[in-house]
């Protein structure tokens, strides 16, 4: 059987990080089956919901893969969560559904990595206020924290255990701000030894669970990278494995668990990405997995009987878990509800898994299966109790045909109320990216504004990941012009809805989105009637000369999608919003974090004052405590406020219908 999963993509770097309010995240399961007969029987759905309501809704996430999700000693499953409001990492017993905080934050998210192999200890990561400079700590089983990866300035990640755990592997910067080296951590005394100096700053993909080999991805253009490999047990340099001619991207999945094999995409046979394996021993390859659509990952469990992959299918995700001794696919229990998988995890000896399920009127659910004996559990209960399911939405994949004849998809929310007797008000969703998607899924920012009487469409303009190699690079060093008019014909395309205002559309997207929004307002400022800006950039000469530095093994693939600030900057500067700040017209709400590294304040500060100067009608909310996106709860129920207090009276000042 396939399975459906919500796995957001990022494709590119002005994207929505995890968890804040435009992020289309994982969704519940037991309210699904609820809905469908909620809503074919006489439940009216109740409209008119604050924020609050909509985000006192829980996130829960599985520990990251490459760790162990299933506690060695209690069986406990390794979840993050953010039922306080800020996340912080618990174990959750899969016989109770009991939760047990295993970190205390009130401050800065702190997310679940994996356990040790053998006891009570875990591995979590945390920034500071959304800076990005990510840590690793080891929290022991009294509770006790410590900073594995310490430093000002420094970013580090989890790389996976080795097959024994005896060690694991981190990644840092520590060394050189634009590269990130790997280190063997010893389990034990945390003693650590480096196995790679990244000199080349490569992108550090995968190690195999032996040890001895590590999949490096190089990015030369952002149509075009190779994969490398290098022999931790020498001192070889990394060896090209994908030497070819011509635009082909690669990029590596993940090691086979017996390290015999390494699993890579590339979109060399078509319009998608295939998985192809590689024999590292006599360097045979071999196809392992093609669709119409893009394979998005394949990952095994801990002894490589199963194999986990995902296709994305239209804005979902089709998960498969293949049983490899059998060739046979894993079907679930029928008392898992119908909905999308996220991160399936198994515990050691492979008798049991746990993922979530997810779906657009639900926010995500964690479940648990025996696998030996078929029993299942659903083990959170994510929406908040006041609502219900068909208080909600469905999302729906529509497209329309944009200014030239392309075809752009895109996610409709279609409020209960709307009709041709009573239209409503619309709203054109801009992902971030350049190159991102938005997926079918549950947004409690969508939701709450579509449950107000306001339709949302997220418009997937041309130069969006997931609908082919040719659609993706349509926009290539054309930033702000042909994708920006997907964005202005998709509010046409609105207006021509009959049960859509057309004097009340407006355009809103966060991170790249947020430029676009604020694009739209400048550079065709007849073509909607209202823009929300959320950490958008406006200055495209700043930002592109002022890139993180952890950024490097990109930069030129970013460059050439975006253009070389050294060599392009007139464009740069014909493009961005700020410098053109006199032809906004319409009211614009701008939402800034003050910490982000990616889009800087003064990006947010200096479209805020020349256009007020100007003239324009300008609101502007800054949060002194996140960075490119917002991890604590009562930051984004503030910013969904402000947009529906900004909507209500710039957009639709009479109000919008609640009956």
């Amino acid at each position: 059987m396939t399975f459906k999963s919500s796995l957001l993509i990022v494709a590119s770097v002005f994207a929505l990080s995890a968890c804040d309010e435009g992020v289309i995240t994982a969704t519940s399961g037991g309210v699904a089956e609820t809905a469908a007969m909620s809503q074919t029987e006489t439940a009216e759905p109740r409209m008119g919901y604050s924020a609050d309501v909509f985000f006192n809704t829980t996130s829960y996430s599985l520990a990251g893969g490459g760790g162990h999700a299933f506690s060695h000693q209690s069986g406990d499953i390794l979840i993050s969560s953010d039922e306080t409001g800020v996340f912080n990492a618990y174990a959750l017993n899969p016989e109770t559904g009991e939760k047990r905080a295993l970190t205390t934050s009130d401050s800065n998210a702190t997310f679940a990595l994996t356990w040790f192999p053998t006891d009570e200890r875990i591995l979590v990561t945390a920034d500071n206020g959304g800076d990005e400079l990510n840590h690793v700590f080891v929290r022991h089983a009294d509770g006790e924290l410590v900073d594995l990866t310490p430093g000002e300035n420094v970013k580090a990640g989890f790389a996976g255990w080795s097959a024994d755990g005896s060690y694991f592997w981190l990644t840092t910067n520590e060394r050189d701000p634009s590269a990130f080296d790997l280190y063997a951590y010893d389990a034990e005394t945390y003693e650590r030894t480096m196995l790679f100096e990244n000199t080349d700053a490569l992108d550090i993909s995968a190690v195999s669970p032996d040890g001895r080999w590590l999949a490096l991805n190089r990015s030369r253009t952002s149509a075009d990278s190779d994969i490398l490999l290098a022999d931790l047990t020498t001192d070889a340099a990394p060896v090209l494995i994908t030497e070819h001619e011509g635009n082909i991207a690669y990029g590596a999945y993940d090691f086979t668990a017996d390290s015999s094999a390494l699993i890579y995409a590339t979109n060399e046979y078509g319009e998608w990405n295939q998985a192809w394996s590689y024999d590292l021993e006599s360097g045979e390859r071999a196809p392992l997995i093609e669709a119409d659509w893009d394979v998005m990952y394949v990952g095994f469990s801990p002894s490589g009987r199963y194999r986990i992959s995902a296709i994305n299918n239209d804005g979902f995700t089709d998960v498969t878990v293949l049983d490899t001794e059998s060739g046979e696919t894993v079907s679930l229990p029928d008392s898992v509800p119908s909905g999308d998988l996220a991160g399936v995890r198994f515990n050691a000896d492979e008798t049991e898994m746990t993922f979530g399920v997810t779906s657009s009127i639900a926010p995500n659910n964690i479940h648990w299966v025996n696998l030996e004996t078929g029993e299942h559990r659903q083990l959170t209960e994510a929406l908040n109790p006041v609502l219900e399911p068909y208080d909600l939405v469905e999302a729906e994949v529509v497209r329309f045909e944009s200014f030239d004849g392309v075809t752009i998809p895109g996610i409709m929310y279609r409020p209960h109320n709307a009709s041709a007797d009573n239209p409503v008000p619309a709203l054109v969703w801009v992902h971030g990216g350049p190159g991102g998607q938005t997926r079918a899924g549950y947004s409690a920012a969508i939701q709450h504004l579509v449950n107000n009487g306001y339709a949302v469409y997220a418009a997937n303009n041309r130069g969006s990941s997931g609908y082919g190699k040719t659609f993706y690079h349509m926009d290539d060093r054309r930033h702000g012009e042909e994708d920006l008019q997907d964005i202005v014909a998709a509010g046409d395309y609105l207006r021509s809805l009959d049960w859509v205002r057309d004097d009340a559309v407006g355009v809103i997207g966060g991170s790249y989105g947020g430029y676009i929004a604020a694009a739209a307002l400048t550079f065709h400022p007849e073509a909607f009637d209202v823009g929300i800006n959320i950490f958008g950039v406006t200055n495209w000469v700043r930002t592109l000369q002022s890139i993180p530095p952890w950024w490097a093994s990109f930069r030129e693939a970013l460059y050439d999608e975006m253009g070389d600030p050294a060599t392009d900057a007139e464009r740069h500067r014909a493009i961005s919003p700020l410098f053109h700040a006199d032809q906004i017209v319409r009211p614009m709400l701008v939402v800034q974090g003050a910490n982000d590294p990616r889009v800087l304040q003064v990006e947010s500060d200096e479209l805020v004052a020349a256009a007020r100067e100007n003239g324009a009608i300008v609101e502007y909310v800054l949060f002194p405590d996140e960075g490119h996106g917002f991890r604590r709860r009562e930051n984004r129920i503030t910013a969904s406020d402000a947009y529906l207090s900004f909507l209500d009276e710039h957009l639709a000042p009479e109000g919008a219908d609640e009956e």
